[in-house]
Parts: C-alpha cells; sequence; structure tokens
C-alpha cells in the first residue's frame, strides 16, 4: 500500500462486488490508512444500488461511505418502470449523491442497444427531475452517447465520465460540455494508457476527479497481490500516477481532486 498524507476521495468503488465478501472491514480498514477519506460505493443495477445505500447506511465504518443509484448499460435489459421507480425511491436517502453507473457501452453489448439508449435516457430524466448529478460510463460508444448528452446538459446539475479512457477529440468534447472526468488506474497501463498522460494536462483541476472502480483497474504501479484485486487503499498509486503526468505536485493534485469531488457530490469535509 503507498500511504498518503492527502485526504482523498475514491469517487467510484464497487464495494457490494463478492470480491470484498469475506473483509470489506480490513478493506474500509487501509483505506482510511491510505488517507481515503471517503468512498463512493457505485450502483449497477436496483440490487447492486440497494446494497450500495445499505453500505453507506454503515456508521461505524472508517472511511466515510456514500452511494449512487443507477442501471449499468451492461444491465440495460431489466429496466421499465418498476426499475425506474425502485431507483427514484433509492435516491431519497441521503447518502445517495448520483444518479447511475449509467450509459453506453458498445463495446460487449450485454444488452441490446436500443435498450441500453431508453434505460440511459430515462435515467437521465430521473437526475434532472430530482436535480442530481450523474455518474457515467463509455464504451465505444462515443457518437451516440455525445449526442444523448448534448441534448440532456442543460438539464443536468453536473455530470463525470468515469473511468475516462478515451481519446483527444472525445475527452475535449465532453470539456466542451462541462463534463467532470474520472482517472482510474488505466493511466498506469503502459500498453493500454499511455495516450491518457498527455491528455492528463488537459483537463482542469476544477473537472478531474480520482478513482479506484475497484475491484477491477488495479494500478500496474502496484505489486499485484494473488488476487489481483483494486481496492480503495490503493488510491494513491493513481493519485501519483496523475500528478507525474500533469507535472504536478501529488499535494496539489490531491487537494485539487478531493475538493472538485466534495463540490460534485455535495460532500463536505470531515
Amino acid at each position: 500500500m503507498k500511504p498518503s498524507a492527502h485526504a482523498l476521495v475514491d469517487i467510484g468503488a464497487n464495494l457490494g462486488n463478492k470480491a470484498f465478501r469475506d473483509d470489506l472491514p480490513a478493506v474500509l480498514q487501509r483505506a482510511a490508512a491510505a488517507g481515503v477519506h471517503d468512498v463512493v460505493v457505485t450502483g449497477t443495477s436496483v440490487g447492486a444500488s440497494t446494497e450500495a445505500l445499505a453500505l453507506a447506511r454503515t456508521g461505524d465504518a472508517p472511511v466515510r461511505l456514500w452511494a449512487t443509484a443507477g442501471i449499468h448499460p451492461h444491465h440495460a435489459k431489466t429496466w421499465g418502470p418498476r426499475a425506474t421507480q425502485s431507483l427514484r425511491e433509492l435516491c431519497q436517502a441521503p447518502q445517495v449523491r448520483a444518479v447511475g453507473e449509467c450509459g453506453l457501452d458498445f463495446d460487449r453489448n450485454f444488452s441490446p442497444r436500443e435498450d441500453q439508449l431508453a434505460c440511459f435516457e430515462a435515467q437521465l430524466e430521473l437526475a434532472a427531475e430530482l436535480g442530481l448529478p450523474v455518474f457515467l460510463h463509455e464504451r465505444a460508444a462515443h457518437e451516440d452517447f455525445y449526442a444523448i448528452m448534448q441534448r440532456w446538459r442543460p438539464r443536468l446539475r453536473a455530470a463525470v465520465v468515469h473511468c475516462f479512457t478515451g481519446d483527444e477529440r472525445a475527452l475535449l468534447r465532453y470539456l466542451d460540455l462541462d463534463l467532470h472526468i474520472g482517472f482510474t488506474g488505466w493511466l498506469t497501463d503502459t500498453r493500454r494508457g499511455q495516450h491518457l498522460v498527455p491528455l492528463a494536462r488537459r483537463i482542469p483541476a476544477s473537472r478531474l476527479m480520482l478513482e479506484t472502480d475497484a475491484p477491477y483497474i488495479l494500478p500496474k504501479n502496484v505489486r499485484p497481490t494473488r488476487e489481483r484485486r483494486n481496492e480503495p487503499a490503493l488510491l494513491p498509486h493513481v493519485l501519483a500516477a496523475v500528478a507525474l503526468a500533469r507535472g504536478e505536485p501529488e499535494a496539489e493534485v490531491a487537494a485539487a481532486s478531493t475538493g472538485t469531488a466534495r463540490a460534485f457530490f455535495g460532500i463536505a469535509a470531515p
């Protein structure tokens, strides 16, 4: 683990994943020791969002937990009026700070594209109705995703493209829409993520946030464990890579990204 002297916010961690079933208390203890003060637990279905909220309601966790509530494009075929109503009810809880993870994924198409499009727009409508920010997912679907966001952005409070892995054109178009950008350990992948290094410098500090997407995307600047599991305690490794790419001190990137995350999700400093 890379301890950090800086207060950090992990804006996306899938703590309800079965990978954390046996040792979540220890995972949260390590996160606190690494300087991670807040973790936003990602909701990816009605069930996962319900579990994310249950975790966020845990009062004695060593880090503060928050939640999103949404339906990932992989699960878009489960969308319908009942699912939308369930999400609306979940979003009434004060611990739920964003709608999502929602968006489009034409890379794997685990749900039909027409279902993805309908599910995505339904969640944007819900976010606009409730005045909540949106936690977004986009893979191999930039043109459709951008067109939808261009229509909806004036009605949305705020939106973040989480785990950004796109190219320069996509980044600049998202920034033009006043979207926030989430960076993960993808930046450390010398085979797939090096195009992100110069792009990291293009993102205004007021739009950049850090995340692990745990248990996925283990940073490559970490010695892998046998399980190859990512966790919030490894967020300082993402910080280090982003700071190096931007040519800025880690303390500066930490303070800016944490301040941006707190403002985006409406999380007061502890």
